[in-house]
């Protein structure tokens, strides 16, 4: 029966890398034959056509809704597995095309007293003093008009944006200061591109399916090895009681970090090459709601 499942699965994957692949093909051939249009503006309109052609497969998709209308992680975890890149090129137009769950880190918007100590537990690992959360508390709590701050990073840095983390370089500026504060280059040593995700919506969970060894470290404060394990198990965690985890830890999960073993929500990363000029973009989609936000653009 699961050999059975697999295949039809794996049919559904080639079927999808098919109708994703021609679909996009297409849309760049029409938007290519308005030669009219000045080159910049026509490389913009080629990279919203681009977007907007994959939110249209993505939203017709029958492919990734079995795994919705199922409710089925394993479903979910299969065809994602299967179609983690897309790489193709289309007259000229170079497309590297990524598909992952968007819940497998930690949104560090949503850090509370009860995560901010989890947080402060795993980077002492690392010998980072505590105050680096203080810091990172300043940066998620928006203007003060009384400038009742933990730290002086807004004395050095007046314009850093402070309503949430909006990125991997708001992160690094913010890493920059503590750096340069404490005399302490301990944060080199800590894998924040595996920690993190940066997003302004503050009422995520995570996908326990897709959770990295470094999330399963911070959140239940384990050992590496028990963390790696955790995450290899990805994929078969249809409920809670799949982990194997005790009370308390399923507890912490789901109270403090909201975590579940279901949520459709992938991230689908672009690189783009046209025309010699290098643009990468990115947005989530939520499978359910048929619906893309998030949208970032980097040039």
């Amino acid at each position: 029966m699961q050999r059975g499942r697999s295949a039809i699965a794996l049919l559904i994957t080639l079927m999808f890398v098919i109708v994703i692949t021609v679909a996009i093909g297409y849309g760049l051939g029409q938007v290519n034959d308005a030669s009219q249009i000045v080159q910049e503006e026509n490389a913009l309109y080629q990279r919203n056509i681009i977007v907007e052609d994959i939110l249209n497969i993505l939203r017709t998709s029958k492919e990734l809704e079995v795994g919705v209308d199922n409710n089925s992680s394993s479903d979910l975890y299969l065809l994602l597995s299967q179609v983690a890149f897309i790489p193709f090129e289309y007259k000229g137009v170079e497309i590297l095309l990524r598909i992952k769950s968007a819940r497998m880190k930690f949104n560090p918007a949503m850090l509370t007293p009860a995560t901010g100590a989890l947080l402060s537990q795993y980077l002492g690992r690392y010998n980072i003093n505590a105050s680096y959360i203080d810091i990172l508390f300043d940066n998620i709590g928006g203007i003060k008009e009384d400038n009742s701050y933990n730290s002086t990073i807004f004395d050095e840095n007046p314009y850093l944006f402070r309503d949430y983390i909006a990125s991997a370089k708001h992160l690094e500026r913010i890493n920059d200061f503590y750096t340069k504060e404490y005399h302490d280059n301990a944060l080199s040593n800590v894998h924040f591109s595996q920690l993190f995700y940066y997003t302004p919506d503050r009422n995520i969970s995570i996908d326990v399916n897709y959770a990295t060894p470094e999330v399963w470290e911070f959140m239940l404060g384990c050992e590496r090895d028990r963390a790696e394990l955790l995450s290899a198990g990805g994929g078969s965690y249809d409920s809670m009681s799949d982990l194997d985890i005790s009370e308390d830890e399923k507890k912490l999960l789901e109270e403090t970090f909201h975590a579940k073993t279901f949520v459709p929500i992938v991230q689908i990363d672009l690189d783009i090459t046209l025309n010699g000029a290098y643009t990468k973009m990115s947005f989530e989609y939520n499978i359910q709601t048929k619906k893309g936000s998030n949208f970032v653009y980097e040039l």
